[in-house]
């Protein structure tokens, strides 16, 4: 009967053949070669520009710290009796030239700057500047002024001493505490000081030597 007759075997033709078996395969490798080529181009891209950030950082991109310089100092409205000894009540006024050099690649924005200055360990007087911005890879300048307390110096039992041999030796500290911003991804909070010790002519009123150490907190 029919129903019991095998049915007919598929073509030959219709048949896989060896030869679409092996382009397949061919294509698949090099498909396979084209992705590890990718991505070996996209990891080798990945580790060059992650050593181009490390020079950077450690190069031009490397925080540097500010530095802050004594560049004179002037005593001005100073009264003295006999041409040696300074008037009681009266105010004497020092007026220091500071200035604040960013190397940077970046700004340096910092807060009030003091500046106090000491008579053998006593302080005889202090005064802030105003805060600004120190561009980068450049200096800024500023006058800070100083009234001293003429009885504080007065009341030193050093004084004698040092009117006999005409100058006045004093020490002044300085503080400039800011911030250096990178590209909003290095910052960095820095405070510079700096202690100076000076000699004053009493006679030219002018700075006769001047001795400055500095210190970089961060």
């Amino acid at each position: 009967m029919e129903r019991d007759q095998a049915k007919p075997l598929a073509p030959v033709s219709d048949l896989p053949s060896s030869d679409d078996g092996e382009a397949a395969l061919h294509i698949n490798q090099v498909r396979r070669k084209k992705f590890v080529k990718c991505l070996g181009s996209v990891a080798a891209l990945a580790i060059i520009l992650a050593v181009v950030i490390i020079i950077l950082i450690f190069t031009v991109f490397r925080v540097k710290d500010p530095i802050i310089n004594m560049n004179g100092v002037a005593v001005m409205r100073l009264e003295l009796i006999n041409g040696t000894i300074p008037k009681p009540g009266s105010n004497i006024s020092v007026t220091a030239d500071v200035s604040v050099k960013n190397p940077n690649v970046a700004s340096f924005k910092y807060r009030n700057t003091t500046t106090t200055l000491y008579y053998y360990g006593k302080v005889v007087g202090d005064a802030r500047g105003p805060p600004g911005r120190a561009k980068a890879r450049r200096t800024v300048r500023m006058n800070i002024t100083i009234d001293i307390i003429v009885d504080r110096v007065l009341a030193s039992p050093n004084l004698v001493t040092d009117v006999r041999s005409g100058t006045l030796t004093m020490v002044s500290y300085s503080r400039v505490g800011g911030r250096i911003n990178i590209l909003n991804i290095i910052k960095r909070h820095v405070t510079v000081k700096m202690n100076c010790s000076m000699t004053v002519n009493i006679f030219s009123q002018g700075i006769q030597q001047q001795k400055c150490k500095r210190q970089v907190d961060v």
